[in-house]
């Protein structure tokens, strides 16, 4: 799938560059996370196409993904938010969505709003 910038290869890329530098505990740039993370959203929405949940992951990005009623006006009544670090370890399989429940990094309202079955979306390259 391409990412956001219309290159297949930068998302894909921007995830590895983001997993390296937690490995190597460094913080990733900013550029790089933010590919990341819309690349990641784009695959969510590709697995899981509807608009019966929205999934955000400020600064960056939302998508609206889950087959399912959708909303049209104001805030819909599924919504998963979490922070971008916390979203790339759980669409890369480094962090389970039950774990980032229980402690707190996963904000998720309304009973559609478990998008667990549709992660990991993709397996993070070997350490």
């Amino acid at each position: 799938m391409p990412s956001p910038s219309g290159d297949p290869g930068c998302g894909e890329e921007s995830v590895a560059a983001v997993l390296a530098a937690l490995d190597a505990g460094e913080p990733s740039r900013r550029q790089e996370l933010r590919t990341a993370v819309r690349y990641l959203l784009d695959l969510l929405a590709t697995r899981a196409p509807g608009r019966a949940v929205e999934v955000r992951i400020p600064p960056y990005a939302a998508v609206q993904c889950v087959d399912g009623p959708r909303h049209t006006r104001g805030t819909p009544p599924n919504v998963v938010e979490t922070d971008p670090v916390t979203w790339i370890k759980l669409a890369t399989g480094r962090l389970t969505w039950a774990a980032a429940a229980a402690d707190g990094r996963i904000m998720a309202s309304g009973i559609r709003a478990d998008v667990s079955a549709y992660l990991p979306l993709t397996r993070p390259p070997a350490r």
